[in-house]
């Protein structure tokens, strides 16, 4: 008899959520522990284990469970590794899926976190039934799955799809936690919508919701509020980042000619003021060919769920 469920871990720098996931995508049992507590692998891969035979317990064991799959920063679906994540205790290369098979004695599959949330957009969500499309995450930072015929990019060495690093600014481009300037990353990011309120606030003088704020600390969300309650200036930040996205999208689609492009993460909680004006800058720069051809959709995935989700859904590529 077929194994029923899958187990999806969405490894974060701060936490570490999984789930018991069935075939329709709905999560039977999860749990949490915290990422940063661990400065070594090993204990954390033994926490993470024993946190997760309770929910395995709950399913009606092991024999029940077809496969694990991992959402992780700098992911390697071909080894299975994560390499030099930034954000996590762990440096250098860290055979993430071997140890986790190890320690649980089920199979392991890991990717990074953009590609983990294409898989579940085309498993569970609004890529179900689509071949060619790209999702974009829209978070702290700014990742990217490619699907292309079906299936997933990853180059030869496992790392294509780093669409947040193209330079969409080549003339005094912003720095980039990546080391260069210039990046998606740098001006479409949670981070990238707050270092453009910032610009805007010292470089204009324009009356703003956002003076009452601490500079330094001004937050993505700080700038939706105030967009939300008619604040000109944040209406406007929002405006900015959306051309910048839609300028990226253009370039996007005359690469691959999506059937769609997904937006994912945080900052799609800003709706209709950032998709209006991705829609418009989209529009205007893509080549004439494909006009109207691409849809721009957000995720139908539950926030809360998308990253287990978009994990799990890699557990159903082991073979019975």
């Amino acid at each position: 008899m077929e194994k029923p469920y899958v187990i999806g871990i969405d490894v974060g720098g701060t936490n570490t959520v999984f789930g018991v996931v069935d075939a329709r995508g709905t999560i039977l049992y999860n749990g949490s522990i915290k990422t940063g507590q661990y400065a070594d692998v090993n204990d954390y891969v033994s926490v993470l284990a024993e946190s997760m035979q309770g929910i395995i317990d709950q399913a009606g064991g092991k024999e029940q469970i077809r496969g694990i799959g991992v959402g992780a920063p700098n992911g390697n679906y071909f080894t299975g590794s994560i390499d030099f994540a930034a954000n996590l205790p762990w440096k250098n290369r860290i055979p993430l899926a071997q140890l986790i098979s190890d320690r649980t004695g089920i199979p392991v599959t890991l990717t990074n976190d953009a590609n983990a949330a294409a898989i579940g957009e085309m498993t569970y969500g609004a890529a179900r039934g689509l071949k060619d499309f790209i999702v974009i995450t829209l978070g702290t930072g700014v990742g990217s799955g490619i699907v292309v015929g079906g299936n997933l990019v990853y180059g030869h060495d496992g790392f294509a799809g780093e669409l947040g690093h193209t330079i969409i600014r080549r003339e005094n481009g912003r720095s980039c936690g990546c080391g260069r300037r210039g990046c998606l990353e740098a001006y479409t990011s949670a981070l990238g919508v707050a270092r453009t309120a910032r610009e805007l606030l010292v470089n204009r003088t324009d009356n703003s919701l956002l003076r009452e704020l601490d500079p330094e600390a001004i937050t993505s969300k700080d700038v939706f509020d105030a967009a939300i309650r008619g604040d000109k200036l944040s209406v406007e930040i929002f405006e900015k980042t959306g051309q910048i996205l839609g300028e990226a999208f253009a370039d996007f689609i005359a690469f691959s000619s999506p059937e769609a492009i997904i937006l994912f993460g945080g900052l799609t909680k800003a709706g209709d003021l950032l998709m209006d004006p991705i829609r418009r800058s989209m529009e205007k720069n893509v080549l004439k060919f494909f006009e109207g051809k691409t849809k721009l959709l957000f995720s139908q995935l539950k926030e809360s769920d998308a990253a287990v989700l978009g994990a799990s859904a890699l557990g159903w590529e082991v073979k019975e």
